[in-house]
């Protein structure tokens, strides 16, 4: 019993004491933000036939089914073609600023806000890699998805420095421009809530963040112990990794779902599936390519088979580290050359940015010491060295203590 209640005991800790995978989620925020972005940006001439007033799916029509399934979109609010671009603008405002890792509490609502809105007006244009993103969008809200590689972590940083030299009496005590997004967010969601734009559900959700919002703050500029941040702390990091685990485990069931679909269809049993998208105009921007590989039936069948065997199997090899790491190579393999052969290069960023989740996270710290070295490279240190100051080398950034100073980080 001793035994069962110090696993317990340190299970408990282990859950709540950090929140795991800060390299991880910050890779997801970085993949989503970039892919729902560029496809933004791409989609920009086109933005009218898709989701605004030009679009095949009407107005009233959109109406008739957001009244009978629920769906959450902004754009219903009303019609006019200055609201329209009000929301796209939105969209690829804070997609950008997640991006980056700016204010990623109140980012990561506004991005699921923008995603949902675009995507639940007109719901037929999307593909899987939408449907991802969607999930993700959601999932990402209860992340604390700012731990590192974000401006939200440097911010950090610089606070902790500047409270070491006692230049901050208390965390947040200075976060004006937290203050004042969080003041105006206030403002606007009261407005939705005084014309009623807003169903009971939502309504509590989005108050309940603003509220959260709020308390955080408070906490950190009013409390006389640290006993309350900690406890705020505790919290925090118990919903980080239980929305991990979530994101986790949709992962998995979406390469699961796929894998024993495939092996139903007659054409994944007889290894020439892979053939016919080949041969389809609409999935082949390099017809001499997409030729090339239909034309040697063993490359078709191999990757058939191989296709339904990765994803069958990979769920099942997490228990195993190494054979995880080579099927995860595997699969976003996988997705780059159907991001080239096939055309779809949104799907393929979708897929590799939730696969990334699975990466170990010594390759990512890795990959952060690139990054930073080229950097380096790019803007020497000496160039922004103060008088005084003694120039230091590019580094891996590391995980900040408390991400998220300030009002909304």
């Amino acid at each position: 019993m001793n035994r069962i209640a110090v696993s317990i005991s340190r299970g408990i800790a282990r859950v709540a004491d950090a929140a795991l995978g800060p390299y991880q989620t910050a890779v997801i925020r970085i993949g989503f933000a970039a892919t729902w972005l560029l496809f933004l940006l791409r989609e920009f001439p086109h933005r009218q036939e898709m989701y605004g007033p030009d679009g095949p799916w009407k107005w009233d029509l959109a109406q008739r089914l957001v009244a009978d399934n629920h769906a959450f979109t902004i754009l219903m609010w009303s019609d006019s073609q200055v609201w329209f671009e009000t929301v796209y603008a939105l969209a690829v405002l804070s997609a950008l600023l997640l991006l980056v890792g700016w204010r990623t509490r109140t980012m990561s609502v506004l991005f699921m806000v923008g995603v949902l809105s675009l995507q639940n007006r007109s719901i037929f244009m999307g593909d899987g890699g939408d449907n991802v993103i969607h999930l993700m969008a959601i999932y990402l809200v209860f992340t604390r998805c700012g731990q590192v590689w974000s401006l939200d972590a440097r911010r950090a940083r610089l606070a902790r420095e500047a409270r070491a030299r006692g230049d901050l009496p208390r965390a947040g005590a200075q976060d004006r421009v937290g203050l004042a997004l969080w003041a105006a967010l206030g403002l606007l969601l009261a407005a939705a809530t005084g014309v009623g734009r807003l169903s009971p559900g939502w309504l509590a959700i989005f108050w309940g963040l603003w509220a959260v919002q709020a308390l955080w703050w408070a906490v950190g500029r009013l409390a006389r112990t640290a006993e309350p941040r900690i406890l705020l702390d505790v919290i925090a990091n118990a919903v980080h990794n239980a929305a991990l685990l979530v994101i986790m485990a949709e992962a998995c069931l979406i390469y699961a779902t796929a894998g024993w679909y495939k092996i139903q269809g007659s054409r994944w049993q007889d290894g020439t599936a892979v053939y016919y998208p080949l041969h389809l105009d609409y999935f082949s921007p390099w017809p001499a390519l997409s030729d090339l590989l239909a034309s040697h039936g063993t490359i078709v069948m191999l990757v058939t088979y191989g296709t339904v065997a990765v994803q069958v199997a990979f769920p099942f090899t997490l228990i195993n580290r190494r054979v995880k790491n080579v099927l995860l190579a595997a699969m976003m393999t996988e997705h780059a050359v159907i991001a080239v052969v096939l055309g779809l290069p949104f799907f393929s960023l979708a897929m590799i940015a939730a696969d990334a989740v699975f990466l170990p996270t010594s390759f990512l710290r890795r990959l952060g010491g690139w990054a930073a070295r080229a950097r380096g490279r790019l803007f020497p240190p000496g160039a922004r060295k103060l008088p005084g100051q003694r120039a230091q080398g590019p580094r891996a950034p590391e995980p900040a203590e408390d991400p998220h100073v300030g009002f909304t980080a």
